[in-house]
Parts: C-alpha cells; structure tokens; sequence
C-alpha cells in the first residue's frame, strides 16, 4: 500500500478531501471570474459548454440569435484555459497551474513502487517535468433541476464484470473474491493511476455523491440497477465541499451528480495526468475538444518573478498535451448520453 496518507486514503477510498486550499483574495478573483465566464456562457457567446439534457461529450454548440436574447441551458462550461476566453482564462490558469492544486496533485500522482508494471518507470516523487495539462472545466448551477446517471467515466455501463477489471486494471483473480471490495486488503495490486480528477468548490457543494472503494473492484449486483438514476445505492457517500475545499478523485468510482437549480454552484472540475499514463488518458482528455485549441495556450499573462515559474511549468504541461494528441489521433468517446 502507498506510504502517502493522502495516496493511501485515495487507493483505499477512491477520494480524499483537502480543506480551504484557497486564500480569501484567491477565492473572491475566481468567483468573480467565473460569474462573468457563466453568463457569457448562459448568454450563448461561449460555445463551449454543457448542456442540460445531456450528460456526456460531444455537447451541442449554442448558436445565439443576434436580433433576439439567447439564454442557453447550462451545467458546465469547459475550456477555461482557452485563451479565445480572455482575461479569464488567465486567473483560470493561476489556479490551475499553481502549488494549491498542483501540490496535492504531485503527491497523488508520486509512487512508491512500479505500480505493478515491472519496469520501474515513475518511482518516487512526482516532479513539475512529470506533469501534463488535462482538463480544466467548470461545474455550475441549471435552470432546473438535473442529475447525472450512475457511471464511471471510462467504463460504459454496458460493461460485463471481466471488461470492468481489465478497464480498472483489476486481476480476474478478484471475481474469485467472495467479497471483491476486500481484494485490496488480500494484497490484489491494481495498476498505476496516471491521473487525479478533481472539484474545487467555489460556493458550498453537495452535488457529488460516490460510492467509497468502488474504483477498486467490478460493480456488485446492486450497482448493476436497471434504473442508472437510483435515488440510493448501498453504502453512497455525499462529499461535502465548502468554499475553498476540494476533493480530488478517482474517475473510475462508481459516482453520479445531482444538481439543485436553487443552489449556487461554481465548482472548477479538473484533472493532471502524469507522463507515464500515455496514450492511456488521451481519450479522457481529447473527447472533450481540448485538442482544438490547446497549441495555442498562451500563458504569458502569468508574469515574472514567482509567477514565472508557474509559468515555465503552464508551458511544460502544455507542451507535453501538445505531444500527447499528436501521438494519438481520433481518440472517439468513453461514453453515450
């Protein structure tokens, strides 16, 4: 097991939570900005959003009418890191790049051993040359109420027992487990994660509910519900997020969202991967148009002095998605819906 307690309580839980990560200044100039990102968003002159109605990528592009309002129904706005965003994009870019988020990240990502794999790449503490950009989006209140089916992001609900373990990195030796969440404890060995996912609170957030140890084992037959939208599963978990906090997870736990349209919610949803995840991520990234844009990053707003030096690691993380999508073409999608 990893020797990292925040490693630890992700490999066993599939989540962990770190509290007020963000300053009172730091978190007033990222509310401000993605109050104005939302409604430009809301009012059709940002195309890149999510909309109500569907769950996963690709979403439809709003086509505003310019002789009538436009109000387009959201809950999510992607590409904050898009320089076509403005100067929003660069307190986008401070968040996403700087030691808050990325500290917490570096530790998820660091490895104690070869993760089973048996070359030996990556051992030991995870460096800003390891990094690579992913995602950057934003999670934000609709007009109605609306909620996410139970899922993980690249494992299709349609997948039978022995797909779910071979996309988990799981050993078949785990189906012969009567009990397959307690495989962790009789020494099973997973693969490496090259990623961490996470959702940083803005305004206080209930809206993620997961259910703790399940990115570690195929679903049970309670899990497998014909009904994707089951109010309860036995043993969910709501995470509670307050302004600042933020909890950082695995992709793969089995989770769902539920959004309520009288609650404020600005939670920014991203994720960092690490070099030796490869062409392993490039469809959990690449699906979501990132590929489109993101050569033309420019993170020059950032400055000097110590901003510089979360400048020099923007550009190393950049490049290496530059590298990534180059290397690994027509990506298609992990889900429907």
């Amino acid at each position: 097991m990893p020797t990292s307690p925040l490693r630890a309580e992700l490999a066993t839980q599939g989540f962990t939570i770190q509290r007020a990560i963000l300053g009172p200044s730091e978190l007033s100039a990222l509310r401000e900005a993605a109050a104005r990102t939302t409604a430009r968003a809301r009012s059709g002159r940002w195309p890149d959003v999510r909309t109500v109605g569907k769950q996963f990528p690709p979403w439809p592009k709003p086509k505003p009418d310019a002789d009538t309002d436009t109000h387009v129904p959201i809950w999510g706005v992607q590409g904050l890191l898009n320089r076509d965003l403005g100067p929003e994009a660069a307190v986008f870019a401070r968040a996403y790049f700087g030691d808050a988020v990325l500290g917490v990240a570096r530790e998820l990502l660091g490895a104690d051993d070869d993760g089973g794999a048996g070359d030996g790449k990556g051992i030991g503490e995870c460096r800003d040359e390891d990094l690579v950009m992913e995602l950057f989006n934003m999670l934000v209140r609709p007009d109605t109420d609306f909620e996410l089916e139970w899922h993980r992001d690249d494992v299709p609900r349609s997948a039978s027992v022995e797909e779910e373990c071979a996309r988990l990195g799981i050993p078949l030796s785990v189906l012969r487990t009567e009990d397959p969440s307690q495989s962790q404890e009789k020494g099973e060995k997973r693969k490496r994660d090259f990623h961490t996912q996470y959702n940083l609170a803005l305004y206080p957030d209930s809206s993620l509910i997961v259910i703790p140890g399940s990115h570690a084992r195929p679903r049970t037959e309670a899990e497998r519900v014909p009904d994707p939208y089951a109010p309860a599963l036995p043993g969910q978990l709501v995470v509670y997020l307050e302004p600042g906090d933020i909890v950082f997870y695995d992709n793969n736990i089995l989770h769902r969202g539920v959004y309520d349209c009288t609650k404020e919610r600005m939670s920014l949803h991203g994720s960092v991967g690490h070099v030796g995840g490869a062409r392993a991520r490039a469809r959990n990234v690449l699906q979501h148009g990132v590929g489109g844009w993101v050569d033309q990053c420019d993170f020059a707003a950032l400055g000097g002095g110590e901003d510089g030096r979360i400048r020099r690691r923007a550009e190393g993380m950049r490049d290496r998605l530059v590298k990534l999508g180059r290397e690994s073409g027509d990506v298609g999608f992990s889900l429907t819906g």
